[in-house]
């Protein structure tokens, strides 16, 4: 499906296999995070979310997030926007929790820089791929400012407090294979490896059972925000509710004939 057009944004839908790709098209600023790209991000994913809203069944399986050009997944914020705004006025939880907010899972590609308010964004993904050669940090410290948009609570529970502080305090910059060291990245490889191995996984979570993977993302995203008896109750009800789907009945049922299931999305 051909993208709509967006000033500083390409997006993309294979209605196929429902892989679905949005990419930041502002490369010769590394694509920073003007207030345009942020406003075509969120526009971009509502867009899809529409789309499916309005697919009989599910049309988006999963979203595969990259940045244009060669030199940057995104460098971060567009800091020559900051003499513009008021104190208080900027606000960049919107575009950084779009992706953990979509109901499909979504693929950070990473490739070259991915620093500031760009990190901040792969890791409100689900998943994050990068090549070795990608370099990742916080670097507001220099600017005398910290993260804003949820950076330091997510990267804290991926690779523990201290760590977090180290990375943020110093501004320290750390490439790919740190990163997944680390568990900040899932996956590490060359650079001429990355477009392949992102899309074998988008092809892995596109045939499964979508209102499984969904579901999935939403309950585990949930424990992160509840107690553990809480989302286990809620994880129950999530499972009761996947019962009586179509495609849990042609689940069963393909097993019971020992054949692939076609699913639905219903």
């Amino acid at each position: 499906m051909p993208s709509e057009s967006l000033a500083t944004v390409e997006w993309d839908l294979d209605e196929d296999t429902g892989i679905a790709t949005i990419m930041l098209n502002r490369p010769d600023v590394l694509n920073a995070l003007s207030s345009q790209l942020r406003e075509d991000v969120i526009t971009a994913f509502k867009t899809l979310e529409r789309l499916d809203d309005e697919s009989d069944g599910v049309a988006v399986s999963v979203v595969v997030l990259e940045g244009a050009g060669e030199k940057a997944f995104c460098a971060g914020a567009d800091i020559t926007e900051f003499s513009e705004v008021q104190t208080g006025s900027f606000n960049m939880s919107p575009v950084t929790s779009i992706a953990e907010e979509f109901v499909a899972p979504v693929i950070a590609k990473i490739d070259g820089y991915c620093l500031g308010g760009g990190l901040e964004v792969a890791l409100s993904c689900d998943f994050r791929f990068a090549s070795e050669d990608a370099l990742f940090g916080f670097s507001e410290v220099n600017l005398g400012l910290i993260p804003g948009g949820g950076g330091t609570q997510r990267l804290a529970e991926l690779v523990g407090p201290s760590r977090a502080k180290r990375l943020s305090m110093t501004g320290e910059k750390i490439d790919g294979n740190k990163a997944a060291e680390d568990g900040i990245v899932n996956e590490a490889v060359p650079e001429e490896e990355l477009d392949e191995t992102v899309q074998e996984f988008a092809q892995e979570l596109s045939g499964q059972p979508p209102l499984s993977i969904r579901s999935l993302k939403d309950v585990v995203n949930r424990s992160q925000e509840v107690s553990l008896a809480e989302g286990r109750r809620y994880e129950r009800r999530v499972f009761d509710i996947l019962q009586e789907t179509e495609d849990a009945d042609e689940g069963t049922t393909a097993f019971a004939e020992d054949r692939e299931p076609e699913w639905q999305g219903k």
